[in-house]
């Protein structure tokens, strides 16, 4: 029998080709892809979950597998429906998350990891969201490198996508290189086992179960389709001219300085030619000149469009069009904008995506500018407020009480792991050293917390645990 390297290894091959696959349900007899899928889930915290039953990572066992291809081979396995939960959003609402049982769990990563081999060699490399080796600094690294002398942000983001994914179109789609009717029909029935929720059974006739391990390969394969539109009909359509004609000022600015120099007249020269740096050398208006870009992280996608405000209009309606005629998906009116990208910022992955512009930022061997027309990511301060909110009442750090009963290591532990986690996510923007406001509010509510505990006061705790640390870059007190 196969080992599962060299399975996953023929459905990628068969992707990159973009062959058809078949016989697909015969390979979930496979033992050891039940194996690597167990190596993959055992490690995560969400292995101890229990779904609607109690069974979790720490029963599982050979026969287990045994049983479950047993089953799937006579085709009378049955999924459980999914344990419903909430999960606070930043907006303040609640996201529905379903959680699966472990035996669902682990087939789901078995179905996952083919579909991955092979669709993944297919995706649009302008898709960054859970995919091996992207992430959102991928998608925000495209921007800040690829993007430039952007005039308009067109933000887009799906309404609950999750859960309006519309199953027909989907397996429409994967119907068209999934020639195996027993693998889709068990995935159909995955889709359609329903929810329970305060124990209340609920039928799901749309959408994927949020939580689900197979639901984001399927989100990615319904919304490649959204990927594949961009690339072929609006890219190529709207990318005219190879660069934008000279600027006439600023031509005439420089001819001047030019003339002035011959003339031996130095300081004249060189007081145009400041003079012309504050004017764009390239003509804003070219009116033969469009650039559009495009980047998806999930259901959040965002375009670049340099030209006039009606075509990007244009190009917004088209989405909508395309979404709900073909995907059956809507666009969420509050989050789906067009903002100016010189004026204001679009926010993107938890960022702010602007359009930097500084005439004194110039390269030296050849005096031009160097970063207008970029685009630089900042941290938002209301992210930073909020972060340092909880840690903070009536403006002022504060102990926090639900980490009172806790060892001294493990308040130390998870205040690193909070603070770390969030400037490690942060360190791509340039306003970077907003963040020691954070390191502040965090260093100090530590700091109250362990003095509560110890009921002793915040000056001793300072002298108990200060210490001086060598780093690449000098000592640093911590």
């Amino acid at each position: 029998m196969r080992n599962a390297a060299t399975i996953l290894g023929i459905i990628r091959d068969r992707g990159r080709r973009r062959l058809p696959l078949e016989d697909l349900y015969r390979q979930l007899y496979n033992r050891d892809l039940y194996l690597h899928a167990y190596g993959r889930l055992s490690r995560n915290a969400g292995a101890m979950t229990p779904g609607a039953t109690a069974e979790t990572v720490d029963a599982m066992s050979v026969e287990k597998i045994d049983a479950l291809i047993d089953a799937l081979r006579h085709e009378r396995y049955r999924w459980t429906p999914v344990r419903r939960t909430y999960s606070p959003k930043p907006s303040g609402k609640l996201r529905p998350l379903g959680l699966p049982t472990w035996t669902d769990k682990l087939l789901q990563e078995v179905i996952r990891a083919i579909l991955e081999a092979y669709y993944e060699p297919q995706f649009s490399p302008h898709s960054h969201g859970f995919r091996p080796g992207r992430g959102c600094h991928t998608a925000l690294g495209e921007i800040t490198k690829r993007w430039k002398g952007v005039k308009w942000f067109i933000e887009g983001d799906l309404a609950q996508c999750f859960d309006s994914l519309d199953q027909q179109v989907m397996f429409a789609i994967l119907s068209e290189n999934l020639h195996d009717q027993r693998f889709l029909r068990l995935l159909a029935n995955l889709l359609r086992a329903g929810y329970l929720e305060d124990w209340q059974y609920h039928t799901t006739l749309r959408g994927v179960p949020q939580g689900g391990v197979v639901s984001p390969i399927l989100r990615n394969i319904s919304l490649g389709r959204l990927d594949q539109c961009v690339e072929t009909m609006w890219l190529p359509l709207s990318i005219h001219g190879h660069r934008r004609k000279p600027y006439p000022p600023y031509m005439a600015l420089l001819k001047a300085a030019w003339k002035h120099k011959v003339a031996g007249k130095t300081v004249e020269a060189k007081t145009l030619r400041r003079h012309a740096q504050r004017l764009p050398s390239r003509d804003p208006q070219d009116p033969n000149f469009r650039r559009l870009w495009y980047v998806r992280y999930a259901d959040d996608w965002l375009l670049g469009f340099s030209g006039p405000r009606e075509e990007a209009e244009a190009i917004k309606e088209q989405l909508r069009t395309f979404l709900g005629g073909t995907l059956k998906l809507g666009l969420s009116a509050e989050k789906t904008l067009i903002t100016h990208a010189r004026t204001a910022a679009a926010r993107f992955l938890g960022y702010d995506i602007v359009t930097q512009h500084a005439d004194e930022k110039q390269f030296r061997p050849l005096r031009r500018r160097c970063i207008n027309g970029a685009l630089g990511l900042k941290v938002p301060v209301a992210v930073i407020r909020a972060k340092c909110t909880k840690y903070m009442r009536r403006g002022k750090p504060i102990h926090l009480a639900a980490r009172l009963q806790d060892a001294d290591y493990s308040i130390v532990a998870q205040y690193q792991a909070e603070y770390r986690g969030f400037v490690q996510y942060s360190l791509m923007a340039y306003n970077v050293h907003r963040l020691w406001r954070v390191h502040r509010v965090m260093q100090q509510s530590l700091v109250k917390t362990l003095a509560d505990k110890h009921r002793t006061s915040v000056n001793k705790v300072y002298r108990k645990y200060r210490t001086t640390v060598s780093t690449p870059h000098g000592t640093l007190r911590v």
